[in-house]
């Protein structure tokens, strides 16, 4: 999950996924482009810059929830 960089855009709970290059609704830090595969920074869609190991997650539009995860199918 550490390298996603497909165009899956929604948590998993369907919350549609803010912007990476957008501080509104929530404000955050992770803007620099060598964390994001594909340089896909200037999309909305599920990343992993923490490297976090529960997988792919992004900054909600929802005002009330700051992030969550995404459901992402992997290959093995």
């Amino acid at each position: 999950g550490t390298e996603y960089d497909g165009l899956l855009n929604t948590t998993i709970s369907g919350r549609k996924c803010q912007r990476w290059d957008s501080q509104y609704p929530h404000d955050h830090t992770s803007t620099a482009t060598y964390k994001f595969p594909s340089n896909s920074i200037a999309h909305n869609y599920c990343r992993n810059p923490s490297n976090d190991p529960l997988g792919p997650w992004c900054y909600t539009t929802d005002s009330t929830v700051r992030w969550e995860y995404c459901f992402v199918l992997y290959c093995s």
